[in-house]
C-alpha cells in the first residue's frame, strides 16, 4: 500500500509498505520511534498495532529536541 505522509513543521513523503503494516511500522518507516510520535488520520490518534488503512497519514511528533541552550542556573 502507499502512504502519504505528512509530518507536521517537517515535510511530506510517501511510503511503500506491506499489506499488513501497522501505524507503529509506518511512524518507524518515517525515521521516528513509536513512543516520540502519533499517527493521525482525519484529526484523530489512531492506535499503533492497528493495520494502516489510510491513504494520508499525518504524523506528530511528541518529542522534540531542545534549543541546545542551557537553562539558567
Amino acid at each position: 500500500m502507499d502512504v502519504t505522509v505528512e509530518v507536521v513543521g517537517e515535510g511530506t513523503a510517501e511510503y511503500s509498505l506491506a499489506a499488513d503494516a501497522t501505524y507503529d511500522d509506518l511512524i518507524r518507516e518515517a525515521g521516528y520511534h513509536p513512543q516520540e510520535a502519533s499517527a493521525l488520520v482525519d484529526g484523530s490518534p489512531v492506535p499503533g498495532d492497528r493495520v494502516v488503512d489510510a491513504p494520508e497519514v499525518r504524523v506528530l511528533r511528541l518529542i522534540k529536541g531542545g534549543t541546545g541552550a542551557s537553562a539558567p542556573p
